[in-house]
């Protein structure tokens, strides 16, 4: 009697733990979360207006038009400054250039060709602020850096593979997409096969000079009645367009693309000269908006509902959102909003205010930007006010920074001026005071002051 009473003992308890196990790995499936997987895709010296999906009626960009069908698009996007290197380390920080004390290119140097300090001087910043792969990594995130990267080592940006190592612009980081995409290839297989969810940072030298296209998409161009360096720019945005394309169609084909977050931006405006191979004024290194518009586009099939938003976002809010999209809180205090409330439920953007920042395109000392502060500015609603500082401006482009200090008081009504031709200040100086506080107490100066023409 014993035996056969230890015996029905022994098996209720196997029962009820098989029960037990079977609950806690059906537990374990439906609470596991897998982490989707973030691409950013970043065009370099692209003018808001040449996509297809923003009505340009030459340039074709037929694989970011699908991405723009597939995606939230913020047509009136921005970013808080209009040259390359202070916009891609806000997108790897989640800090204004003022508070990643990036603010240009390149230390400023002397005419005897010596530098006020030397460029390492400034990579060291990259290894004491927070940056987006670095806390990707700590939730398991394999990060790969290609195309642009100017603070050094991929490695010093928290990337755990990349291309760049260490020389001005990214060095062999520059070849993807000009040369194809295989590094990424190679890298998604290698995340895939590890079962680790990856961040790529995919920001090519395109459209950005040389402006080299293959003669294929060139010749598309040039029977449209336009100067040569217009044709050639615009055969570099079809360049780019289609690396994109073949991006998203390689995640397709991996069966990726549905667990996969892509956001694109660009790090700021160009206009081609007609008869040149520069830029022209209102764009790069310009507070205009050629200079800091930009269309921005989060795709998530199956999570995010497509649709096209007039809200004014920032490209500084990029690091939040993705953080929170990771399921990662983001560190206190970031500048940026994280949009993914609003884009999960479509409702309007609270904040109403944006601000952002210009400088020369050589840093003039590299713990004080206001030393190359050349403008301030916000957006409120329809109001956009560009004030213009006394910073010291040298380098690469300072030409657009003497224009804009004609009129370093301007404001703009872009609804209804999008391309910024009328100066209303003299006619809403009520407008120009308000927003000025709100500049002021956003960016509390130290020793700047406004610029007074003929000073």
């Amino acid at each position: 009697m014993k035996n056969n009473l230890f015996t029905i003992v022994i098996l209720v308890i196997a029962i009820y733990g098989c029960k037990e196990n079977k609950t806690d790995n059906t537990d374990k499936k439906t609470t596991t979360v897998v982490k989707p997987n973030i691409i950013l895709i970043l065009s370099d010296d692209h003018a808001w207006t040449d996509y297809g999906f923003m009505g340009h009626e030459i340039v074709q960009t037929p694989n970011l038009d699908r991405l723009a069908d597939e995606s939230v698009v913020f047509t009136r996007g921005y970013v808080p400054t209009p040259v390359c290197r202070p916009s891609l380390m806000t997108l790897a920080t989640g800090l204004y250039p003022h508070q990643h004390k990036i603010t240009g290119n390149d230390p400023f140097s002397s005419v005897e060709g010596k530098s006020y300090f030397p460029r390492e001087d400034l990579l060291v910043n990259i290894d004491s602020i927070p940056t987006l792969p670095r806390l990707l990594a700590e939730q398991g995130y394999l990060s790969h850096q290609s195309g642009k990267w100017w603070e050094g080592d991929y490695k010093r940006g928290g990337f755990t593979h990349g291309m760049t190592e260490g020389t001005r612009h990214g060095d062999k980081g520059l070849t993807i997409g000009r040369e194809g995409l295989e590094p990424i290839y190679n890298f998604v297989d290698y995340a895939v096969s590890e079962e680790k969810p990856f961040f790529l940072w995919y920001a090519p030298f395109l459209p950005h000079k040389p402006h080299n296209p293959p003669q294929r998409l060139l010749d598309k161009y040039t029977d449209k009645d336009l100067t040569p360096s217009l044709a050639k720019y615009y055969a570099m945005i079809e360049w780019f367009d289609e690396t994109c394309g073949e991006l998203i169609d390689f995640l397709d084909k991996k069966g990726l693309r549905e667990n996969t977050v892509i956001y694109y931006v660009s790090d700021n405006g160009w206009i081609q000269q007609p008869n040149g191979a520069g830029f022209d004024f209102g764009s790069k290194q310009s507070a205009l908006d050629g200079g800091v518009r930009t269309p921005i586009m989060i795709s998530w099939p199956g999570k995010l509902k497509p649709a096209i938003r007039e809200d004014v976002v920032s490209s500084i809010d990029f690091f939040p959102t993705m953080l929170s999209i990771a399921g990662i809180e983001p560190p206190a205090n970031l500048p940026g909003l994280n949009l993914w409330p609003e884009l999960t439920t479509g409702k309007p953007i609270e904040r109403k205010i944006i601000f952002g920042e210009a400088y020369g395109h050589d840093i003039m000392e590299k713990d004080n930007p206001e030393a190359s502060l050349a403008n301030l500015w916000c957006i409120e609603n329809n109001w956009k006010l560009i004030l213009a500082y006394d910073g010291k401006i040298e380098g690469h482009g300072s030409f657009t920074h003497k224009e804009m200090r004609k009129e370093p008081v301007r404001l703009y009504d872009i609804l209804m001026d999008p391309y910024e031709k009328v100066n209303l200040a003299k006619q809403q100086p009520k407008v120009v005071e308000r927003l000025t506080r709100k500049i002021e107490n956003w960016y509390p100066l130290k020793e700047r002051k406004l610029f007074v023409k003929n000073n």
